[in-house]
């Protein structure tokens, strides 16, 4: 049985993935979770766990300028929390250090009309301090991988699921409310929690090192995914056609229409694993992050 530590205690995604192998492999791995919230994590002995999965961070949540006493709180969490826990991981003697990165060091969407293909090739190019936290803390923790420390960076594109936070939410009310939505053609990367959770598991099951790119199997389109969302609760949507013009306006005045309807995703092949990933495709990844809801 693999010991797995947790360091950053109610996040999404840690509660998730603690959640998910409880269920799934129950006999296969023993998860702790630590507070990073105040110094108390660094007296804890890391020793014994087999990979340590790194999940706390300050998620970007800010739209337009930020100020000065906050851009430093996301070098301090996201870029300097990571890289002294990642040497404590280290020196205590962990195997694997599983760090959380994002799409988001890329930069932003492309605007409406225009589209954004990420390859291996593509250069980091973060468009704001969050981004930069997150390259920083990559290039930080990525020396100190060796035969016996590896050192997993996962960069996902936009997570949801049950309970998800971000854009999702705001796109199931959406389409619990209105009867009509504007149809823009664009091209997204996203992946469903379940799918990201056994990703990682896989990565502590075969001791991997190195960047990966998990994603869904395929792409999703903001308004066919607003009219997903509404089929699952029994409703209909009308995706209308025409109003492109009219959100290339819009996005002049605010980045929310092309973080909305601009085109952001992964090339496919650098998303494929030796082992499949993908349990629910992205209309059964919506029936059952809508049901009971």
């Amino acid at each position: 049985m693999k010991k797995i530590l947790i360091t950053g205690a109610n996040s999404y995604i840690g509660t998730s993935f603690e959640k998910y192998i409880k269920e799934n492999y129950p006999n296969d791995y023993a998860i702790d979770t630590v507070d990073m919230i105040d110094s108390s994590w660094r007296e804890k002995d890391f020793s014994g766990y087999d990979s340590v999965f790194h999940v706390a961070g300050i998620a970007h949540s800010d739209n337009g300028k930020i100020s000065a006493e906050k851009e430093k709180l996301y070098y301090a969490v996201n870029t300097d929390l990571t890289i002294e826990t990642a040497k404590k991981a280290k020196a205590d003697g962990v195997k694997q250090f599983i760090f959380m990165s994002s799409a988001i060091v890329y930069g932003e969407s492309a605007p409406i009309g225009k589209t954004k293909v990420i390859t291996k090739d593509t250069p980091v190019s973060p468009a704001n301090c969050y981004g930069d936290s997150k390259v920083q803390a990559e290039n930080g923790i990525r020396p100190l991988n060796d035969d016996s420390f590896k050192v997993v960076i996962l960069r996902p594109p936009m997570i949801y699921g049950k309970g998800s936070k971000g854009n999702y939410p705001l796109l199931v009310k959406i389409a619990l409310k209105t009867p009509v939505f504007p149809y823009i053609k664009n091209e997204r990367s996203m992946l469903y929690i379940e799918n990201l959770c056994e990703f990682i598991q896989l990565m502590v099951k075969n001791n991997e090192q190195g960047t990966f790119w998990p994603q869904n199997a395929e792409y999703s389109n903001t308004s066919e995914l607003v009219k997903m969302i509404a089929e699952a609760h029994g409703k209909k949507v009308r995706l209308i056609k025409g109003f492109g013009w009219m959100l290339k306006l819009m996005s002049h005045c605010t980045g929310l229409v092309n973080k909305a309807f601009g085109s952001l995703s992964y090339e496919m092949g650098i998303s494929k694993y030796t082992h499949n990933y993908r349990n629910a495709d992205i209309k059964e990844s919506i029936k059952r992050t809508e049901k009971a809801i």
